[in-house]
């Protein structure tokens, strides 16, 4: 069964769509409750992430950077990171090559 446009749980308190992707780039549409977690993990593929609303405190390679709405962030290739959200918070989220780990079809 296809994820492709439909909501589902990540971590506790996340939830993601991933939106129909391309060739070689992909978007996902991610929501935090306030206080919730993205866990911290690496993959290979550059990463764009861009706050629609909230705020979120990313920590790339051990540093902290904080985006509220409006704002973005990038995430390169193999970079170790995780995000918190502050507030109730949304992303869009970027990938390029896509993450085959994350779709199903």
């Amino acid at each position: 069964m296809s994820n492709i446009g439909v909501w589902e749980d990540a971590e506790p308190g996340v939830k993601r769509k991933i939106l129909q992707p391309g060739a070689s780039l992909m978007m996902m549409e991610v929501h935090f409750e306030a206080g919730a977690e993205g866990y911290e993990h690496a993959h290979p593929h550059e990463q764009m992430s861009y706050c629609l609303r909230g705020r979120v405190e990313f920590t790339i390679e051990g540093k902290k950077t904080v985006i509220a709405q409006g704002e973005h962030i990038v995430i390169p290739m193999g970079a170790r990171h995780g995000a918190k959200a502050l507030e109730a918070s949304a992303l869009l989220d970027c990938f390029t090559p896509l993450r085959a780990d994350l779709i199903k079809y």
